[in-house]
Parts: structure tokens; sequence; C-alpha cells
């Protein structure tokens, strides 16, 4: 269709590229490491039988042995029953938790830390206790978090960290 006849075409602002030299660099495993433990906040992705990949935000804590707390709390309204998050889990105890930094005008400034996670129900093994995990998570998610100072936990999922991968815009942390 188009301008009508006669109408002069509006130009468009000219954009600016964003800013990005060179191609990036793989992070390394400690530098992994400590974005994830900075950012408050990410994508948690576990497997759903029939849609395959079912990702949910969230808040979460990391704890020095390698392992990632995730609450159910009673602080937001939550469908009655476990979470689909949970069900997802019972039949597929993998995850995915991605945590990135984006500013639209420095591409050197972007980063993304993907950690592959295992969820720890306490029936691996006589080395997983995960009450006494998901108290110590709990606490570190009460630090983190004002709104979670009284512990509002119905529940805390705890996964341990099983591999770690991480990209950044610049040469900062790389491997």
């Amino acid at each position: 269709a188009g301008a009508p006849r006669g109408a002069r075409a509006h130009a468009r602002p000219a954009l600016t590229a964003p800013t990005l030299s060179g191609a990036g660099m793989r992070l390394t495993g400690d530098e992994a490491l400590r974005r994830l433990t900075a950012s408050d906040h990410g994508v948690l992705a576990t497997v759903h039988a029939r849609r395959g990949a079912d990702a949910v935000p969230v808040v979460y804590a990391v704890h020095p042995q390698g392992l990632v707390g995730i609450p159910v709390d009673r602080v937001k309204p939550k469908a009655s029953g476990p979470l689909q998050r949970e069900r997802n889990l019972l039949a597929d105890p993998r995850a995915t938790l991605l945590v990135d930094h984006w500013d639209p005008v420095d591409w050197t400034r972007l980063w993304w830390v993907r950690a592959q996670l295992h969820w720890q129900t306490g029936e691996s093994g006589a080395d997983v206790d995960a009450d006494a995990d998901a108290r110590a998570l709990s606490r570190l998610l009460a630090e983190r978090y004002p709104h979670y100072r009284d512990q509002p936990f119905d529940r805390v999922l705890v996964f341990r960290i099983v591999e770690l991968i991480g990209w950044s815009g610049s040469d900062s942390g790389s491997a």
C-alpha cells in the first residue's frame, strides 16, 4: 500500500549500531559462578512432557558448595498443589537456570551464564541431605531478599550445579 499519493515519506531516525568489538569470549568457570551468584534473578527451565522447555522467572541463592536454592514462597499467590515446575522435576530432575546482562547500546557489556542443574530430592544417596541444604539456602535467600527476611517458604527447591557455561561481549573474565 505505502504512503498516499503526494504525501512525503517521513525519514526514520538513523539507528546507531550497538558497540561490539571482537566476537566476545567464553567465561571461565570461576567468572561464570561469580556472575551467577551476583545476579538477583534468572529464568528456570524444566522439561515438560508435552511442551518441552517450560521456562519461568525466578529468584535464587547460590551456596558455595555448588547448590542453587529456588524458593516456593507464600509471598506471591500460587495455584494449589505442586507447581508445574515441581511436577516437571518429578518426571525429569534436569533443569537450566539462565541469567544475563543486557545493554542495548554497548554490546561489549553483554553477558550470559547458563547453569545446568540437577534437582536434589534426598533420594540419590547418603551424600545428599536435602533438608539441611534447603535450610542453608533458606538462610541465604533471607539474607539476599528483604521479602524473604522471615523465610516465608513452603519449600526451597535444591539443585546441584552440574555445569556452568558463560559468554561475555568483552574479554574480561574470559578463558
